[in-house]
């Protein structure tokens, strides 16, 4: 079975860091494209960051640009995002997502984690 198991949430205060893992397991991700997206209360869920399978290509909402660092370790089939200067609107669920293809990341994931929620203080 496939899974995708976030952890590395919690409550932070607003220009603090967090660091958000993705551990995959029921098969080997080194192919797939990763990332994550976020969802807030009310809101719909919306693009984070992503990171192709090659590991060369980065993508990054223009939201978290510069505070927020995608990478991965395909020796352990772990995805990071490392996030700093923390914010208030930063607060939400936090969604790993392995595609196939990248360019299905918004339309078609293959595998969703279970979400981590993040909570950011003022």
């Amino acid at each position: 079975q496939v899974q995708l198991v976030e952890s590395g949430g919690g409550l932070v205060q607003a220009g603090g860091s967090l660091r958000l893992s993705c551990a995959a397991s029921g098969r080997t991700f080194s192919s797939y494209g990763l990332g994550w997206f976020r969802q807030a209360p009310g809101k719909e869920r919306e693009f984070a960051a992503g990171i192709t399978w090659t590991g060369i290509y980065t993508e990054y909402a223009d939201s978290v640009k510069g505070r927020f660092t995608i990478s991965r370790d395909d020796a352990e089939n772990t995805v990071y995002l490392q996030m700093n200067s923390l914010k208030p609107e930063d607060t939400a669920v936090y969604y790993c997502f392995a595609v196939t293809h990248y360019s299905d990341r918004d339309s078609n994931p293959n595998y969703w984690g279970q979400g981590t929620q993040v909570t950011v203080s003022s």
